[in-house]
């Protein structure tokens, strides 16, 4: 089988940890700053960073509504931290009449940043993911969304428990992982656990099953 080619956003944030991690699950990884190279792929990441500058950036590299487009199309996609906010339908916690984040819409969620707290606020746990094998994830997460409200076809994948080091976080029981058909999100950065490539790998399962399913149309 022909390994799909998979777009990760290269505008900010974690590029090369993420593409790194497609290329050991055995896909095409390419970094995406324009929009001919996004033409060319079979999925996205849209990796962690500042979802303000995110959206400038795209604006900028003249990227958003083809990404809007395509994802509107039924382009796989992966958002880890920040990329989940810009996948969202919603941003709950910005005046809509004046949003510094324009969010896609490719995910019926509405999604709160910064939710876990500021930088120093970052911790690392570990999760139980649903359609992720031998055991739970170990999550990274800084600075981290979660997700406030789901809607009817959004499959709830990880809810957040208490970091190690403390007994209880205003966290605890948050949705930090959603599934919307070909789309996935997390409020953790899975590209930053070395050694781990699970979440990765599954996302290039939903591209494979995305691209058979379209050779079988």
């Amino acid at each position: 089988m022909t390994n799909p080619v998979i777009g990760v956003l290269a505008l900010q944030g974690g590029v090369a940890e993420h593409l790194a991690a497609l290329e050991r699950c055995g896909a095409d990884a390419r970094p995406v700053r324009r929009a001919e190279e996004l033409a060319a792929v079979d999925g996205i990441v849209l990796p962690g960073g500042e979802s303000t500058t995110m959206t400038r950036l795209l604006d900028t590299f003249e990227l958003y509504e083809p990404l809007r487009e395509r994802l509107a199309a039924g382009l796989p996609a992966y958002g880890s931290c920040a990329g989940m906010i810009m996948l969202a339908r919603e941003v709950s916690d910005q005046a809509p009449e004046r949003p510094a984040v324009r969010p896609l819409g490719a995910l019926d969620v509405v999604v709160r940043r910064n939710a876990f707290g500021r930088q120093v606020d970052s911790f690392e746990t570990d999760l139980d993911f649903a359609g992720v094998p031998d055991g739970p994830v170990h999550a990274v997460f800084i600075r981290a969304p979660w997700v406030e409200e789901v809607g009817p076809e959004v499959e709830v994948l990880a809810v957040a428990d208490a970091p190690d080091s403390t007994e209880r976080s205003p966290g605890v029981g948050r949705i930090v992982a959603v599934q919307q058909g070909s789309v996935l999100a997390t409020s953790f950065h899975p590209e930053l656990v070395g050694g781990d490539e699970r979440v990765h790998r599954y996302f290039v399962q939903i591209v494979r099953a995305r691209l058979d399913s379209a050779a079988h149309a």
